[in-house]
């Protein structure tokens, strides 16, 4: 290559088909055009002959006509991303940045240990200069447990490492690796594999036995001065000062592996916490990573995953660099998205935790428009950028110099200089959760954080590459599922009430861009229309009403075309996104269930909010699982088992149609001479009520049919019977 030759560090590609999909959407528009005149033009006069139905199926059809524009522009114009990693290796590899890696951990009950360090030995072990690498594990809960882990995984290191290395291996999560990890052809590789397995293997056993019993082994505490805290100056996870350890000095020639290579830094922290003050969640303990590393490595480029995201392609950093690094294109790039996937989804994914669509489809469309959303993990950021930095047109980056700096002092004298940068009052009367760092008061930080971070003027990148970056842990629970939802639509919902993006946004970031971010800050408000479509079709069919046109009706055709149409293409366009016919199914139904339980419960607990009568609250996700719910779950059997709210709703809606469905067969079977016309006018309201009904089946067994431990609670049977009744009694007469 001549000094005067440029080749591109990343090359970008429109979607293919897009000229027939616009097509496509247009016809559904007009359909949805015709639909409106019909609604506008046969209004009933009278409230007998359903006009009150009327108007709200109307109102919602009017609010689903809007989410369905949102939900196209993000399909308008979908682009892919393809990094060019020999490229930045030829041009950058002796002037890498350095890298600094944050993994958040808050509770050891509900995010096990060893899972935490699985998750941190496979970020250990990128394929990256070792020297340039620091890992930072933040655990908001202060347990010795985790700390206890953190140490034998900076042990366990010295072997794993090199291994990883000698032999290339994916993925480097150990635990993950020897679940699928097939015999070697190689004989000395094979010997290898068994000790090394074996050194996991006692390590498990001590991490596990020791979170058991909720104590670690008298003899560990001799060999790190860290654990002496939990003895001396520890109160509670609630009440206690700063514990900043750095357990592998990656500054220290003596840090090295068991082949003599450098082990990246290795860095536990635990935030002051004081009953006091506040501390702003996950978000709190980002902004403290922040400068806690700062002080420590002081990395130019920052990556964040959750505890239970390891990383499955050691490639990753290098493929990220290739948006930040390269000389024409990188300069407005402030940070790249990985999307979110996960090991353990079924293969019909029961709970619809793959997000598919969202992964393979919408935030290829969003980058389109300038750019994905931040979700909290699997994202590469620049520091300066994640800080506050505003966008300038004249901004450079100058990757080759800026490595230079090197951080000085002892261990003892950077963990004692760091420390006062996590302590509860550092941020008292500053920007931090404001214009730097993380911002505060949402349940999504990582959203509103990225939209800010859009809102100065940077664009993010969408990376999606054939081997998945990050891998987690998805739901196993029902009702795990409809909580972490339920947060998601809240915060959400927030960010549309205090930083709309219409006006937050307004000549910052596209209209298009705009319009993307309500695809789901609007998630929680779709429950009130759903909830129309589910309750009054089918409780007014009970009465003989029809608020469809009929069979025979020429306005009977709009309707059609827009149900066969919107589902074929849906399953179409889940089924290239790799998954199951079934798989699509179940995802109808959580969807479903989503917008009228989860999403309604979050518009109720945000009203409560925004009247001040709640305050905030994060809910961590459960990564633990019983055995059996695991059993029932790999059979993709549906995970009731414990009373809730959600579920008390979801089984009134699905009995409600279910006991609407039997009335209308008795009224055919008693009304013989009538059923060609019950059926001619209510035909829409029969299919849709049956299909609720169809949907709804794995609910039935489970309230009706199972035995087993995670079928439906009594007491939510027994509400729910009594609740649907009374309605469907009501409309009937």
């Amino acid at each position: 290559m001549g000094n005067d030759e440029y080749f591109p560090l990343f090359e970008t590609k429109q979607s293919k088909g897009r000229l027939i999909y616009r097509l496509f959407a247009t016809s559904i528009f007009v359909a949805i055009c015709l639909i409106w005149v019909y609604r506008a033009t046969f209004i009933p006069n009278k409230v007998e002959e359903g006009s009150l139905g009327w108007l709200a199926l109307f109102m919602a059809e009017i609010w689903f006509t809007f989410y369905w524009i949102v939900t196209q522009v993000v399909r308008w114009s979908c682009i892919y991303r393809y990094p060019f990693k020999d490229r930045l290796s030829k041009r950058y590899e002796h002037d890498l940045p350095k890298v600094d890696v944050f993994v958040c951990t808050a509770d050891p009950m509900i995010e096990p240990p060893l899972l935490v360090i699985n998750t941190v030995l496979s970020v250990m072990a990128y394929d990256y200069p070792s020297e340039k690498l620091s890992i930072y594990l933040s655990d908001d809960g202060g347990s010795i447990l985790t700390f206890y882990a953190l140490f034998e995984a900076s042990q366990f290191s010295k072997n794993w490492l090199p291994y990883c290395k000698k032999y290339n291996i994916e993925p480097r999560s150990p635990a993950a690796y020897f679940k699928s990890v097939p015999k070697p052809d190689d004989a000395t590789h094979s010997k290898h594999l068994v000790s090394i397995k074996k050194l996991y293997e006692e390590m498990k056993n001590r991490i596990e036995t020791a979170t058991n019993l909720c104590k670690i082994p008298e003899e560990v505490h001799d060999q790190h001065k860290g654990f002496s805290i939990w003895n001396d100056s520890y109160n509670s996870k609630h009440d206690h000062a700063t514990i900043l350890q750095i357990l592998i000095d990656g500054r220290n020639e003596a840090a090295i592996d068991a082949e003599g290579h450098p082990l990246p830094t290795l860095v536990y922290l635990a935030r002051e916490k004081r009953p006091q003050y506040l501390h702003n969640f996950k978000a709190g303990a980002m902004n403290a990573l922040l400068r806690v590393s700062s002080e420590i490595s002081n990395g130019r480029v920052i990556l964040n995953v959750d505890c239970d995201m390891y990383s499955n392609n050691s490639q990753s950093i290098r493929e990220a660099l290739c948006f930040f690094m390269d000389e024409k294109k990188s300069q407005d790039i402030g940070f790249v998205q990985f999307p979110q996937m996960f090991e353990n989804t079924t293969k019909n994914d029961l709970y619809g935790s793959a997000l598919q669509v969202i992964n393979a489809v919408e935030f290829h469309g969003l980058d389109g428009l300038g750019g994905p959303l931040y979700i909290g993990t699997g994202c590469f950021h620049q520091r300066e950028i994640l800080s506050g930095r505003k966008y300038d047109k004249n901004y450079r980056i100058d990757w080759k110099t800026q490595n230079a700096l090197t951080k000085e002092g002892t261990v003892d004298e950077l963990e004692e200089r760091a420390k006062t940068l996590a302590s509860c009052t550092y941020e008292l009367n500053s920007q931090w959760g404001k214009e730097m760092g993380l911002k505060y008061g949402c349940p999504v930080e990582d959203v509103i954080t990225g939209l800010a971070i859009q809102c100065r003027g940077w664009k993010s990148v969408y990376l999606n590459p054939e081997r998945s970056g990050f891998l987690g842990v998805a739901a196993t629970s029902l009702g795990d599922a409809l909580v972490q939802h339920k947060r998601w639509g809240e915060g959400d919902l927030q960010i549309m009430l205090s930083h709309c993006p219409f006006w937050y946004g307004y000549k910052s970031i596209t209209l298009g861009l705009q319009l993307g971010y309500c695809n789901y800050c609007l998630w929680a408000v779709n429950s009130l229309a759903t909830l129309c479509y589910c309750t009054i079709p089918s409780l007014y069919m009970l009465g003989g009403i029809s608020l469809f046109p009929q069979l025979s009706s020429i306005w009977f055709l709009p309707f059609a075309y827009i149900a066969i149409a919107k589902y074929t293409y849906s399953l179409a366009e889940f089924l290239r996104a790799k998954g199951t016919v079934l798989g699509w199914w179940n995802e109808q139904r959580i969807w479903l269930y989503k917008r009228t339980s989860s999403y309604f419960f979050a518009i109720i607990d945000t009203t409560l909010k925004v009247l001040g009568f709640s305050q905030m609250k994060f809910v961590i996700s459960n990564k633990v699982t019983d055995d059996d719910v695991l059993q029932r779950y790999e059979k993709e059997i549906m995970e009731f088992g414990v009373p809730s709210p959600m579920f008390t709703l979801l089984a009134s809606l699905a009995l409600m149609n279910l006991f609407s469905f039997l009335v209308l067969i008795k009224m055919l079977l008693v009304e013989k001479d009538r059923w060609r016309m019950i059926i001619e006018r209510l035909s829409l309201q029969i299919l849709l009520c049956g299909v609720l009904v169809l949907i709804n089946l794995p609910l039935f067994k489970a309230l009706f049919v199972r035995k087993d431990k995670g079928r439906m609670p009594s007491s939510v049977t027994i509400k729910a019977t009594i609740v649907s009744i009374v309605i469907v009694l009501y409309f009937c007469h």
